[in-house]
């Protein structure tokens, strides 16, 4: 069972804060009451005392060192940008395992942490968009590249994705490993955006026709067959739109590798 993250972050900001309220209008000021009765005491007595009485209870003063950086997190993470790793090799090559990206969580509108709900209206999905979501059948992050937005009708069919009637533009790039190819690397046009794609040549996994109703999204990976994704556990809802990934910032290969930059930059 995963952690929802974003629930503990929300519930610890609302605590911590709930905790610096009272201790605000509630128990300081007794704390300042109890220390004008001790006034009247000699003056090491009286400061000794006062500086025990004034001194907040632990859960306070961890509350107030806490909650402001909680509170800086929530609004980062909530409605600015937000890391991810990438665990799976579905969306290879433009995303590889062990990728740490950044999401832009405005693009698409501004929603209410946890709940998801949108707020200011900002943007819509475009095809061709790598987005991360949450899909129909489970709780927890995917990110996969848009492929239909609402009114497309989406077909896929010998390797190719068809939008509307249309074949969407695809180059030869190259066969790897050069001496044994096992799959072939195209450069494809999708919404005036070119990325790569691997498609494999041992392999002919779902194909279909799908169309796109308002609300929802087609999601397919770049690697595309080996990509659990919309042609299997169907569309994503508006609802459940996270953002859309913009940056690959950090990479780590699996096991005890140190982190490098050699894969930075623009996620297309």
């Amino acid at each position: 069972m995963s952690v929802n993250f974003p629930l503990m972050l929300v519930l610890s900001t609302a605590i911590t804060g709930l905790i610096w309220l009272v201790d605000i209008y509630l128990l300081r000021p007794k704390r300042i009451y109890a220390a004008d009765a001790v006034r009247k005491h000699t003056q090491k007595e009286t400061e000794d005392a006062i500086e025990k009485v004034m001194k907040e209870p632990l859960v306070v003063e961890y509350s107030i060192s806490f909650f402001p950086v909680l509170l800086f997190v929530l609004v980062l993470r909530s409605f600015l940008a937000e890391p991810f790793q990438i665990p799976t090799g579905s969306m290879i090559p433009t995303l590889k395992i062990g990728d740490f990206i950044l999401v832009n969580k405005f693009a698409y509108g501004i929603r209410l942490p946890v709940i998801g709900t949108k707020i200011i209206e900002v943007g819509d999905p475009q095809n061709g968009d790598v987005m991360v979501f949450f899909p129909p059948h489970e709780d927890e992050y995917f990110i996969k590249r848009v492929v239909g937005i609402p009114g497309d009708r989406v077909r896929y069919e010998d390797k190719t994705l068809y939008i509307n009637g249309e074949v969407q533009p695809q180059r030869f790039v190259a066969e790897l490993p050069p001496n044994s190819p096992r799959y072939r690397v195209i450069e494809e046009t999708l919404g005036g955006v070119s990325h790569l794609i691997h498609l494999d040549m041992h392999m002919r996994l779902k194909e279909g026709e799908w169309v796109v109703p308002e609300g929802h999204y087609f999601m397919m990976g770049d690697n595309r067959d080996k990509s659990n994704d919309s042609r299997y556990w169907g569309l994503v809802s508006e609802q459940e739109i996270v953002g859309q990934a913009f940056a690959i910032w950090l990479h780590k290969e699996p096991g005890l590798n140190l982190p490098g930059f050699s894969h930075n930059g623009w996620i297309e």
